[in-house]
């Protein structure tokens, strides 16, 4: 049986909290959140994603080799499970569960997740690669930004690439903090 510990509010579900938060620290890296991009097969987005970078947040701080699984469920939701290890890539592992349902109208590129009832958090698909290589997902408040990859390692020229991309989507990439994988 997975762990599930306070890590429950480990990369997404702590969207929902900062929400709830007005006194969160958090800086916005996009005060101009574009929509999604593109629409997206979620057939071909379900699976093992590698986090390359992200804006660090305090419900990820310290989180290193951090994944995401994402499996189809047969209500027609999505699995998710986060996982991560605490202080560096070898450190103590930790895991969140949470369940995803796909916001009607956005093409696939929109989700709502949630760690625990009734908080849910924004999972936007801003940008992927045609072949789901790659995505840049955010949320609407423009705070929490993620660089995903499905290779677990990827050459340096390759993430910046990918941030040039996040970029090229108003966020404030000097923000970015860089995943050991």
């Amino acid at each position: 049986m997975k762990k599930i510990a306070p890590i429950a509010l480990i990369m997404l579900s702590g969207l929902a909290l900062a929400a709830c938060n007005p006194l969160e620290k958090q800086p916005v890296g996009n005060v101009s959140v574009p929509q999604p991009r593109k629409p997206v097969e979620l057939n071909r987005y379900l699976g093992k994603w590698y986090e390359q970078g992200r804006y660090e947040a305090s419900f990820q701080k310290g989180c290193e080799k951090v994944t995401a699984d994402y499996a189809a469920k047969p209500d027609g939701s999505i699995a998710v499970v986060n996982s991560c290890r605490q202080s560096d890539p070898a450190g103590p592992l930790r895991t969140a569960e949470a369940t995803a349902r796909v916001v009607d109208g956005s093409g696939g590129a929109k989700l709502k997740v949630t760690f625990f009832w009734p908080f849910q958090g924004d999972y936007w698909i801003l940008d992927r690669a045609s072949d789901y290589s790659w995505s840049i997902v955010g949320e609407p408040s423009g705070k929490y930004l993620w660089i995903l990859t499905r290779d677990e390692t990827i050459s340096r020229r390759h993430y910046a690439a990918l941030v040039s991309r996040a970029r090229a989507l108003g966020y404030d990439t000097d923000l970015l903090r860089r995943t050991q994988q």
